[in-house]
């Protein structure tokens, strides 16, 4: 990918060199010239073309920071619980209420025979 930048900006300066040598160029044509035709298709065409790369370091970042939080996590309950001689007997040992089914409030849709 990088290859093809290098050429066309080479491409490009060298265009906007000619353009700032010859008799009825100048320093601000050539100027335009490289930075429509060089700098800015090149910015759009590394950007989109960086797309994968910068997805697999966002993924790769929070896959880091899920591990190192899964580890923390597990540090965190592995020093908290207590050791337990036989296992518990209960069938929810969670602190929390389970949650009962709610009442149907909305009749279903039927078709009208």
């Amino acid at each position: 990918m990088y290859l093809i930048v290098i050429a066309w900006t080479y491409v490009t300066l060298m265009m906007a060199v000619a353009e700032a040598t010859s008799p009825q160029g100048t320093v601000l044509g050539a100027i335009i010239t490289f930075a429509l035709y060089g700098l800015l298709p090149m910015g759009i065409l590394v950007y989109i073309l960086g797309t994968p790369s910068r997805k697999r370091k966002i993924k790769a970042r929070e896959a880091a920071e899920q591990a190192a939080y899964d580890a923390e996590h597990a540090a965190a309950h592995a020093s908290a619980a207590p050791v337990a001689s036989a296992p518990s007997a209960a069938p929810d040992a969670g602190g929390q209420t389970p949650a009962a089914a709610e009442r149907g409030a909305v009749a279903a849709v039927r078709k009208e025979p």
